[in-house]
């Protein structure tokens, strides 16, 4: 069942190595998306699962295993995240690298417990109904599953930076960050995969799997960070249980 979720985007200049092999300091806003995934992720290992599943999207679908690693040496970075051949795709090598830096944070292992870790590759192109059915599954797998849904918004406005926002763009942003606001896992399910290559989105195969394996359940959404430096749309937020007062 779950019982917590945070969505993150993963750019590889959220993790410092890459950010010290960048030219220049980061903006700012990336700064802030940083900050807001680390709030996020360290709430989803702070409400005792005891199955952390790691969800992104790749070529197919593929389950890894918890010590599985990813590297950033196809984007120029010398990075490597985790120990042994590099075998994650890019959204699940950032995953890991904000969820290691959750459980090793003070704090980590309050709940007395260490949880089990799957990382859940799925495939970018998979239809909805696909999606919703893998998490249907991952919630399944544990009394208490927490889910790290790893994607970017749209990347369209990357094509103008310096013209206006792209309209059909900024109002696909727009309701996902409402719906990610509500907890609204009916709104995500209903996300037009059509839509991923005319606007440059790669997270809805990840987010419909949230949106899946939160189906029947009540959760709080909040909206941590909605920032769009470089002209691609990161949106961070956290879904917790509702606790009866």
């Amino acid at each position: 069942m779950l019982i917590a979720a945070a969505v993150c985007p993963h750019p590889p200049l959220l993790i410092p190595g890459a950010l010290g092999a960048a030219a220049g300091s980061p903006p700012a806003a990336l700064r802030a998306v940083a900050d807001a995934c680390a709030v996020a992720v360290h709430a989803l290992v702070a409400a005792g699962p005891d199955l952390i599943a790691v969800v992104g999207g790749g070529p197919g679908d593929r389950e890894y295993p918890a010590g599985a690693a990813g590297s950033l040496h196809d984007f120029g970075v010398p990075v490597t995240v985790g120990e042994g051949e590099p075998v994650l795709p890019l959204s699940l090598t950032v995953g890991r690298w904000l969820l290691d830096q959750a459980m090793q944070a003070p704090g980590a292992g309050g709940h007395g417990q260490v949880p089990d870790i799957l990382f859940q590759a799925v495939d970018q192109r998979a239809p909805a109904a696909d999606c919703l059915k893998l998490g249907v599954l991952i919630a399944e797998r544990a009394p208490r599953v927490a889910l790290l849904a790893m994607g970017d918004a749209s990347a369209r406005r990357a094509r103008d930076i310096e013209g206006a926002a792209d309209p059909e763009a900024q109002e696909y942003d727009d309701e996902v960050a409402e719906a990610l606001a509500a907890a609204d896992a009916r709104w995500l399910g209903r996300l037009n995969p059509a839509l991923d290559d005319e606007l440059m989105v790669a997270g809805r195969a990840a987010w419909q799997v949230l949106a899946g394996a939160a189906s029947g359940r009540r959760l709080h959404g909040r909206l941590l960070c909605l920032a769009i430096p470089y002209g691609v749309t990161y949106l961070v937020a956290s879904w917790e249980e509702l606790r009866a007062d």
